[in-house]
């Protein structure tokens, strides 16, 4: 019996039920929806993709914030409370402030139970790249791996060779939430252009081209995967989007032609507090590589 507790949180697009399959307890990464603050799996207990991006297609541009060092340590003190360490698998750090309240909370945690352990992984990702990750933090964890050997193992390993392609469709999304560098450089809505995104070593998202129109969008991601992928049949492929399941169609029919029939493809909703960022009708993949970037 591991005497650690795993916990990722919402921004990997891990749900309840995914966590508990997966073997973590979920930290959940809010956001503002008019004046009211919402956290997933928190405020509700299902995500319902469609009703969430119909809100933003109306108009409506919900805001993200900070998680405080109060909120972490209602997470973490349980565990240390209950005699284990924790692992706590997160999204990238180069995308948030938010960690910084985290490291707030570990000093108290610390000074509290000065015998007990939290071991930080920062997965340099986010969204359907970040869940790939977590698919092999569970296993090794289900091996009876030690945190020192699961680190080890994802940094070297996972983060490294996992490579993640989306674009947006409608730019005003990224372009109020500053997430994504390059995304000035991209012409507007009005010539139908849609960003090409990627996901660097150091976690941070950045546009690599542009192409015009939803289908040469997908088919790019599509030319990457091709491009970059390795051991595709032998590794899960990770698509995400918000409320684009034509899309994700259209990007599957490609990879199974390609690569055959016997894959191991999960399709996930794009969570609620990264789809403020990115906006409804946007289309992801995570996939082994040899590298990041192209």
């Amino acid at each position: 019996m591991q005497n650690f507790t795993l916990f990722a949180d919402t921004d990997c697009d891990i749900t309840p039920e995914l966590g508990s399959k997966l073997g973590f307890k979920l930290i959940s990464m809010p956001y503002l929806l008019g004046e009211k603050e919402v956290f997933p799996y928190e405020t509700f207990d299902k995500f319902d993709s469609h009703a969430f991006y119909e809100t933003l297609r109306h108009g409506t541009i919900p805001k993200t914030f900070g998680l405080s060092p109060e909120k972490y340590i209602s997470y973490f003190e349980p565990e240390f409370q209950a005699g284990k360490d924790i692992l706590y698998a997160h999204f990238s750090s180069a995308l948030s402030g938010t960690f910084n309240s985290m490291k707030i909370a570990i000093d108290i945690l610390k000074e509290k139970y000065p015998e007990r352990k939290i071991y930080s992984l920062d997965t340099k990702a986010i969204t359907g790249l970040a869940y790939a990750i977590l698919l092999d933090i569970s296993k090794l964890y289900k091996e009876d791996k030690s945190p020192e050997e699961i680190i080890k193992y994802v940094s070297e390993e996972s983060i490294k060779h996992y490579a993640f392609f989306g674009f947006a469709d409608d730019l005003k999304f990224f372009k109020k939430s500053g997430r994504v560098s390059g995304i000035a450089a991209i012409v507007g809505d009005i010539l139908n252009m849609k960003p090409i995104i990627s996901i660097d070593d150091e976690g941070k998202m950045g546009a690599i081209g542009k192409e015009r129109g939803r289908n040469r969008a997908t088919n790019t991601l599509f030319k990457n995967m091709e491009k970059l992928g390795f051991e595709i049949q032998n590794h899960p492929i990770i698509i995400v989007h918000s409320d684009a399941p034509k899309l994700v169609d259209n990007l599957i029919a490609s990879i199974k032609k390609k690569y055959g029939d016997n894959l191991n493809i999960t399709i996930l909703d794009i969570n609620p507090t990264a789809g403020v960022h990115c906006g409804p009708n946007c289309l992801g993949i995570s996939f082994h590589s040899k590298g990041r970037c192209l």
